[in-house]
């Protein structure tokens, strides 16, 4: 990769991450981290407002904006494709939310890959053999939760079970498994991390009290107690 290309690469992902090491950058361009501090030091010499935080990476001023991206026919048509994926969700609001975002990204396609693109659209179908009658709503509102460390309060309702129980929780990760997503969240009356099925959350309310980051690893978590698709 030349250079030009890859600082280029290195705005986009400024543009798309909060904050980057120079060691991953490093390790992404497999180029060494002094590499790494030279363009860096090339994109401010350009006028770009890369600002270091000391001991943690680089970022950008949140005003800072440039002319929209320029997608390939190749990264249309996974997107296209991702459309259809989505669509098997059984939460609404994902749903909602990514169809919403892409019609925003759509609109910088160029003409021609739009009319590929739609071309394509019409020529796929995903199948969802496993019909479930649960569904939810709540997938957008609960990342959310998750980002912004809020506390939430739900009834639950276990499979096969008519009890609906009251929980508060502190909403920490999610999976995907089988169309179905999974919140593991740090549960107060049991005093322990539990995993709840998010179409299983028969009411929910997210608190505008925060509680204090647990740093939870989900890739930690699967470490320990391997999913076994069961």
């Amino acid at each position: 990769m030349s250079q030009l290309s890859r600082l280029i690469s290195i705005l986009t992902l400024l543009r798309s991450k909060r904050l980057l090491t120079a060691t991953e950058l490093a390790d992404k361009y497999e180029v060494s981290v002094r590499t790494i501090y030279r363009d860096i030091r090339k994109l401010e010499e350009a006028g770009i407002p890369v600002y270091t935080i000391e001991g943690r990476g680089y970022s950008l001023i949140d005003t800072y904006s440039v002319a929209p991206v320029q997608f390939t026919e190749q990264q249309a048509n996974a997107l296209i494709t991702a459309q259809h994926l989505v669509s098997q969700s059984k939460d609404v609001s994902f749903v909602t939310e990514f169809n919403e975002a892409l019609t925003k990204i759509k609109s910088v396609f160029r003409t021609s890959i739009q009319e590929k693109s739609e071309l394509l659209n019409d020529k796929i179908l995903v199948f969802n053999w496993e019909r479930e009658e649960f569904s939810s709503n709540a997938l957008s509102e609960i990342q959310l939760a998750i980002t912004h460390f809020k506390y939430m309060e739900i009834n639950y309702q276990k499979a096969d079970d008519p009890t609906i129980t009251f929980r508060k929780i502190e909403p920490c990760a999610m999976y995907s498994a089988y169309h179905k997503w999974i919140l593991i969240a740090w549960c107060h009356l049991r005093q322990d991390m539990r995993a709840f099925r998010i179409d299983r959350i028969q009411h929910y309310k997210i608190l505008a009290d925060t509680f204090e980051d647990r740093k939870f690893s989900i890739q930690d978590y699967f470490a320990t107690c391997p999913f076994d698709g069961k």
